[in-house]
């Protein structure tokens, strides 16, 4: 058996290992922690999911014999639960309906515009809520039954925001924890939401609820406190659980009505009553660091990177953009920057090239779609005024590529282009950073980005001024090399010593307080 087929195990084979109920560490996720793959054989199987969060909670779940509840990735398709490599797997089914209503639609139609600064229009449609509702009540139920006594149950991101009170409502024994993986948005953005109290209620369910950056747990606070009245202290919300006979039948009316309750009556202190605490508060994602330094290292990988840079003709500087092609990323931003920087001579094809790396997002939503367009326009009119014989202007490639082949990319670069408009965290920039234990590369990051918070010695730019952004590429391309391997060297501490482990650990350890 080759070494691909190691790491993948047959679909009858996994469905026979039936994994018993009552366990003391709970996942609760829109996918399970495993991909579905073809075998050399024609057999399917199933190979762990390479994202950062698996990696770092596949070895917890193993130690306290956890599992996983999410959605397979098939429609129309019920599956038993399977074990995978020390996981217990409980897949949730979905309909090619629900996947179109609540993931396609409420989802990334609703809520991902909406949560990441109305870049693009958010649709509001009842529908699209109610299949939201449906399902994410299909998780909690499955969470609460695989869940043992006393568990603790962590839920993950925008998708399952009404799955904490569900379960609550269901489970009150088990310990419930909350991470939103992008951002959360302003009040005055969030107000929008028609179903804004019924999320803020749902999110509340949770004893902990986490985010990647101080202000989007200041934004949650505040439409808490806006839209529910509920007291806040030191990051700790009072959830009024029961009221006294007197309570006002203002409050009474907010408590009773989930979406369409009168305006709360806004509270300095906790007063009377029957009262839960729930925190929120920021825990900053990161990256897997021990496995980007090891492959880094790696000669094979030294040598790949050595064969990019004379496939692009040996530039002086090679500007890198890695990202989902998505609008929140800001690609034709820096598309335009890098056009306008050709165009005023200060950067030339030859001493210069950009490598964009767009994988492919959504491709069966319109607006990606349009963007995907838009982008490629822009890549053949650049291309075709300015390049040359042996030199391309922009090596655009609309793939996904497996980590190895990022890390020679990285240790490729002498410059990574981060120019998201909004992100929760951007985990790019800091791959980017431990690839580069040599101290060499410039980090240009947007001041929009969760990174940002921590990687303070990038060159921060608004994504929106262009001329700022130019001026940032212009200095990363001509940077002295001393002033480079300084602030390299300081992101490279912050990064190597906040890893996902350490993410995990910290929101666990967290919750186990509270």
């Amino acid at each position: 058996m080759g070494q691909s087929e190691q790491s993948v195990s047959n679909d009858t084979q996994q469905q026979e290992q039936q994994a018993p109920t009552g366990y003391d560490f709970v996942v609760v996720a829109n996918r399970l922690a495993v991909n579905r793959v073809t075998l050399s054989d024609g057999s399917t199987g199933w190979q762990r999911s390479p994202g950062g969060l698996v990696t770092a909670l596949a070895p917890i779940m193993a130690a306290s014999e956890g599992a996983w509840v999410g959605w397979h990735g098939a429609p129309d398709e019920t599956l038993t639960p399977f074990d995978h490599e020390g996981m217990h797997l409980h897949p949730v089914p979905l309909s090619s309906e629900e996947v179109e209503d609540y993931y396609e639609g409420f989802s990334n139609g609703t809520l991902w515009p909406l949560y990441h600064d109305v870049i693009a229009r958010p649709d509001f449609h009842r529908h699209w809520f109610e299949a939201y509702r449906r399902v994410n009540q299909r998780f909690a139920e499955a969470a609460a039954k695989v869940a043992g006594q006393g568990a603790t149950v962590w839920v993950q991101d925008y998708q399952l925001q009404l799955v904490p009170q569900m379960l609550r409502d269901l489970r009150p024994d088990v310990k419930i924890g909350f991470f939103n993986h992008i951002p959360f948005p302003p009040p005055g953005l969030f107000a929008q939401l028609p179903w804004r109290h019924s999320v803020l209620r749902g999110l509340l369910g949770a004893d902990l609820i986490g985010f990647q950056r101080e202000s989007d747990a200041r934004n949650f606070q505040r439409a808490v406190r806006h839209r529910l009245g509920h007291y806040i202290r030191s990051d700790k919300i009072y959830v009024l659980l029961e009221e006294p006979s007197e309570t006002s039948s203002q409050m009474k009316g907010f408590n009773v009505d989930p979406s369409r309750g009168t305006a709360p009556r806004q509270l300095s202190a906790p007063g009377e009553g029957t009262y839960r605490i729930a925190e929120a508060k920021a825990f900053p994602i990161s990256i897997d660091t021990d496995k980007i330094v090891e492959l880094a290292a790696r000669e094979d990988i030294i040598e790949r990177a050595r064969q990019i840079r004379e496939d692009l003709g040996n530039p002086e500087t090679v500007f890198l953009g890695v990202d989902r092609l998505d609008y929140t990323k800001g690609i034709r931003h820096r598309m335009k920057a890098y056009e306008e920087l050709l165009q005023d001579g200060e950067l030339t094809v030859g001493q210069a090239c950009l490598v964009q790396i767009a994988s492919p997002s959504r491709e069966g939503v319109e607006s990606y779609q349009q963007l995907r367009d838009e982008i490629e326009l822009a890549v053949g009119r650049i291309n075709g005024e300015f390049d040359s014989m042996a030199h391309t202007a922009i090596r655009y490639l609309h793939h996904s590529y497996p980590v190895e082949e990022m890390v020679a990319l990285y240790l490729a670069a002498d410059v990574m282009l981060v120019t998201a408009l909004r992100d929760g965290m951007n985990l790019v920039a800091k791959e980017y950073v431990a690839a580069r234990a040599d101290g060499t590369g410039v980090l240009v990051l947007s001041e929009f980005t969760g990174a940002a918070d921590q990687l303070r010695q990038a060159l921060l730019i608004n994504p929106h001024d262009i001329d700022e952004l130019k001026a940032a590429m212009v200095k990363a391309a001509h940077i002295d090399p001393q002033d480079a391997t300084r602030r390299m060297r300081s992101l490279r501490r912050q990064v190597v010593s906040h890893n996902v482990n350490r993410w995990a650990r910290d929101f666990l350890d967290r919750l186990a307080t509270l």
